[in-house]
């Protein structure tokens, strides 16, 4: 049974940091596509960014320069390293993944999504980042 669970949300100031883990079991996460979702109060669910089974990487531009994600092979791990948080990045974070090693991102409007729906969802962790 595959599980994805989220972890390091929190509440902190505009221009500070947090990382956001993703321990995923049932699966090898280095094999699939894993993303980053988001979904801001009132707004609809976006995608942060995409990491490939090679390593190839896709963000939002709203985040680049300030997120990265990054994995952790012995840990079966996910992480996303924000910095110089705005109170813009409130929101909730999901982690997701999908069955196939190639996430198909797409740019569209500065935003980042994925061509095939993604197969599995944590339940997400909340960030607050106040001004």
């Amino acid at each position: 049974q595959v599980q994805l669970v989220e972890s390091g949300g929190g509440s902190v100031q505009s221009g500070g940091s947090l990382r956001l883990s993703c321990a995923a079991s049932g699966f090898t996460a280095s094999s699939n596509c894993m993303a980053w979702f988001r979904q801001a109060p009132g707004k609809e669910r976006e995608g942060v960014v995409g990491i490939d089974s090679d390593g190839s990487t896709s963000y939002a531009d709203s985040v680049k320069g300030r997120f990265t994600i990054s994995q952790d092979n012995t840990k079966n791990t996910l992480y996303l390293q924000m910095n110089s948080l705005e109170p813009e990045d409130t929101a909730m974070y999901y982690c997701a993944a999908a069955a196939r090693p190639v996430c198909e991102a797409y740019y569209e409007d500065g935003g980042v999504d994925f061509f095939d729906d993604m197969d599995y969802w944590g339940k997400g962790t909340l960030v607050t980042i106040s001004s």
